[in-house]
């Protein structure tokens, strides 16, 4: 009886126990309206729709209709990478421009096959071998495992577990898959018989059968390769004085496609059969949008674990494109809502034979280019496409195959990183300039799947060695440690209600996106937004209500009820007096934080970094920032504009006591000024806010 009487005590009395219990009664009681607020949350149509105006329409239809031009020689190049009858390219490209109307949460992404699900299901296609299904089904396999994995991931919101790659690993694995692509579509340029597999091979068997070429082919090829860099270069001199120049440029491809699928018919139509032809042309066949059909479960469970890179690319290419657009434009995309739509459209698309399908970098950049004010130009691209599935098959049958490579060459070269940006990461770092390496060269001679997983491993074994050998500080004298110690503590004990501090613990690719994001919207909750333009003129009304529902629901959490009372944000301090580790991936979150919180705060918010080591300092300006320390008299207007990061953002100061290592100073504009004084300008609020603290350390 006394055991019993002791348990029944010990449960009462259980920390994990009663804080399992409170938790358990508070997501009871708030089920029924989170679980409508989360169904809502995966239509977002519904909550912007009521708000549109009608004068957008005139902007979505342009958008639209440019994207879905582009979109159709896009889609049959892309089919082609992926190794598919060039017809199911478009076949892939019509419904997903529709479901993100519906359920995506921005303006600008454009959506459809893109270059690297492409070359990703390629290799599957023939890893898995013809002997299994055709390329078209298996490609069906691929995009419906691929959609099932975006689908779970999205509805149980663990989009941060993408961030685990760092920059350095993606940048090597991108730019080895751009130049297989490349590589592999050399034999179709050239009008030579297909080049053997692994990129040694293919590189020795283009030039041991250069002479065999098809001069024709070659011709056409790279004729089409000039008029597309005539056309892109143009846009980029002439395009912002000339609407002509510029749509010409954006609209390259498509005007490429046209020019050559004439030159093709005019010249091969009367030689009657195709052995006469005297460049190969893509024969695309078809009558209209074939019959859905539910993929093979053999195929499934053959492609289930090599989708899975193919996921993790197109996840990352995907809500990376969406959130840098997002911070472009002025609104907030949802990372797990992206993955959840990814996985309804390529779940939707397998049934009508089609490949995978995410956001294109190219496409959106021209989305945002024509102005599109929301997701509605999507409806314009899927009757674009339509038009063309069941009206053009007979004219698209005559597209030169040197054209179709042309096309293709043309749209991955910007993939290929130049040698600068790997210099960067040596400059920067030796183990990202190892990750990036062996992402890319593994990649390119063994397999993506191996390359990836290399890095990563590389990454991961580098953090855990880090952890072992961590360095542990020693002081000879009583004096050195007070002095650190009276530092630690050097920071304000009130903060003015329009300054922010941060405290920073380690910042590495593993939670740089956390941290960037947990400091935005710490400043968004707290501090109320710019409503003027540059030019002094009230901002227009943003498509999206996203933003405010968010904020609404992070101010509600710190008991803030009165937003209009919110003092605006000057001056932001990151104190990295506890950050013993910065790699490269967090240099460039950071760089994009900086761009938000000036975007969201205005050009005149001050950004100082307090309390950096030497060590931190140095990986700084190894990354090419421009650190400004205490004292210096150079202020921000003495940097040229393409000096270090000067072009993207303003200048960043370290503010370190160069002869106490850890102080905290604040410095004003480009003048310094004692901590006290600049405190007690501000100091009028009587209820300024805490000190934000991030990371798993404890204040």
């Amino acid at each position: 009886m006394e055991r019993f009487k002791k348990a029944r005590e010990a449960l009462a009395t259980d920390y994990t126990w009663n804080r399992v219990g409170r938790f358990a009664v508070t997501g009871a009681r708030a089920l029924p309206k989170a679980s409508v607020e989360y169904v809502a949350e995966k239509f977002p149509i519904f909550q912007w729709i009521p708000l549109y105006d009608p004068r957008w329409l005139v902007n979505d239809m342009v958008a639209g209709l440019t994207v879905g031009l582009m979109l159709i020689p896009q889609g049959l190049s892309y089919a082609r990478i992926a190794t598919v009858p060039v017809q199911y390219g478009l076949m892939s490209s019509w419904l997903p421009s529709a479901i993100y109307a519906i359920m995506g949460t921005t303006k600008d992404v454009s959506t459809g096959p893109t270059s690297l699900i492409s070359i990703l299901s390629a290799q599957v296609i023939e890893a898995v071998g013809e002997e299994s299904g055709s390329p078209s089904e298996i490609a069906s396999a691929i995009a419906m495992m691929v959609g099932i994995y975006s689908l779970v991931t999205g509805l149980l919101k663990l989009g941060f577990l993408l961030q685990f790659i760092s920059l350095p690993t993606l940048t090597g694995f991108i730019s080895a898959v751009a130049i297989t692509i490349i590589l592999n579509q050399l034999d179709s340029l050239l009008g030579e018989p297909s080049l053997g597999d692994g990129t040694a091979t293919q590189i020795h068997e283009v030039f041991q059968r250069l002479p065999q070429a098809n001069g024709w082919a070659c011709l056409v090829g790279f004729s089409s390769l000039l008029l597309l860099t005539l056309l892109n270069q143009a846009g980029k001199r002439w395009g912002k004085e000339n609407k002509i120049i510029w749509f010409a440029s954006i609209t390259r491809a498509f005007i490429t496609l046209v020019l050559f699928t004439g030159v093709g018919y005019a010249v091969n139509n009367p030689r009657g059969s195709s052995d006469k032809f005297l460049f190969g042309v893509a024969e695309v066949h078809g009558n209209g949008q074939e019959p859905p059909s539910i993929p093979k479960a053999e195929l499934l469970s053959k492609v289930a674990t090599q989708s899975i890179i193919i996921f993790v690319g197109s996840g990352i290419e995907h809500t990376g494109i969406a959130y840098g657009f997002g911070v472009e434009n002025n609104y907030v995309p949802d990372q797990s809502q992206e993955l959840t739509f990814l996985g309804v459209a390529n779940i939707a698309n397998s049934f009508f034979h089609a490949i995978g399908v995410g956001g294109a970098m190219s496409r959106t950049a021209v989305n945002s280019a024509c102005l599109v004010r929301s997701p509605l130009s999507g409806f314009v691209t899927t009757a674009v496409v339509l038009v063309s599935i069941f009206k053009l098959v007979g004219t698209l049958y005559w597209i030169p195959n040197a054209t179709l490579a042309a096309i293709v060459i043309n749209a991955v070269f910007p993939l290929i990183s130049p040698p600068a940006v790997f210099y960067r990461y040596w400059r920067a770092s030796l183990a990202d300039f190892v990750s990036s390496m062996i992402a890319m060269w593994v990649s390119l001679f063994v397999s993506t799947e191996i390359g990836i997983a290399s890095s990563v491993g590389f990454n991961v074994a580098y953090v855990l060695l880090r952890q072992v050998f961590a360095r542990v500080s020693t002081f000879n004298c009583q004096s050195e440690l007070e002095a650190v110690l009276d530092d630690a503590r050097k920071l304000p004990s009130s903060v003015p209600s329009d300054t922010r501090i941060f405290q920073l613990n380690d910042v590495i690719f593993l939670n740089a996106y956390r941290v960037k994001t947990s400091v935005i919207e710490a400043i968004k909750t707290h501090h109320a937004p710019i409503f003027f333009s540059a030019e002094g003129q009230e901002a227009e009304r943003s498509w999206s209500v996203s933003r405010e529902e968010r904020l609404a629901k992070l101010r509600r959490r710190a008991g803030i009820h009165a937003s209009s009372s919110l003092p605006p944000i000057q001056l932001v301090v990151l104190d990295f007096g506890r950050t013993n580790h910065i790699d490269t991936t967090a240099c460039t979150h950071l760089k994009v934080l900086l761009s938000e919180i000036r975007a969201y705060g205005g050009s005149e918010v001050l950004v100082r970094f307090a309390g950096m080591s030497d060590y931190v300092r140095q990986r700084f300006e190894r990354a090419g920032w421009n650190m400004i320390c205490d004292g210096d008299e150079t202020g921000e207007e003495g940097l040229d504009e393409g000096q270090g990061v000067r072009a993207c953002c303003n200048v960043w100061h370290a503010v370190t006591d160069p002869k106490r290592r850890g102080s905290l100073r604040i410095v004003a504009g480009g003048e310094e000024e004692p901590k006290d004084q600049l405190l007690a300008k501000h100091n009028e609020s009587s209820t300024p806010p805490t000190p934000v603290d991030i990371g798993d350390r404890p204040r």
